[in-house]
């Protein structure tokens, strides 16, 4: 009986370690209500939907456009509260873009429930639209990823995701802007014009 105890604490411990968790930074605060206005950007030069070129801005320089909850996590590297995020439950069809510049990272077909606190998919929209590096902090090994434009911390990717990537992109809310599909179709037309 004491081999089960032992056993079942171990197994529930490995589960809580392999969350997202795993830095969460204790200044960021536990709601949005300083996330950027994701219809004007218009301090943020560097955002855009359709620009794809590399945006090579200082923190400094970041530090004066973006709000500081969102400056915390993508370029302190910072994790927002588990389950604060609106986008954690949001089934909306539509596309996930970088808070940061714009750029597009997911689409909503592939996001899925992961029960670990934050917005999770198995696939990114394109293979050049995050990038990867190993993240060794906490005594942890993990793979950071982070947008393939602006080099913005996104969040963290897992091997327990589902089919057929296997594949869990477990990233923070307060990083992602999201279009819906219909909002998106009506503003490209309207460019088009």
């Amino acid at each position: 009986m004491n081999t089960l105890i032992k056993n079942t604490a171990i197994f529930v411990l490995a589960l809580l370690l392999q969350q997202c968790s795993y830095s969460q930074s204790s200044s960021l605060p536990n709601s949005n209500t300083n996330t950027m206005d994701t219809s004007k950007k218009t301090n943020n030069p560097a955002y855009s939907h359709t620009d794809n070129t590399p945006v090579n801005l200082t923190n400094e320089q970041w530090k004066k456009i973006l709000p500081k909850d969102v400056y915390e996590v993508a370029r302190q590297k910072g994790t927002e509260r588990a389950w604060t995020s609106p986008l954690e439950e949001l089934k909306d069809v539509g596309t996930y873009y970088c808070a940061v510049c714009g750029n597009p990272l997911f689409k909503s077909d592939t996001k899925f429930e992961s029960g670990c606190g934050w917005p999770s998919f198995y696939q990114p929209i394109s293979k050049s639209s995050i990038i990867y590096a190993a993240d060794h902090s906490y005594g942890m090994d993990r793979t950071e990823v982070m947008c393939g434009r602006c080099k913005s911390h996104l969040g963290h990717v897992f091997n327990d995701g589902p089919p057929p990537t296997h594949l869990r992109y477990c990233i923070n809310g307060v990083v992602l802007d999201f279009e819906k599909a219909k909002e998106a179709e009506k503003k490209y037309n309207a460019d088009k014009q």
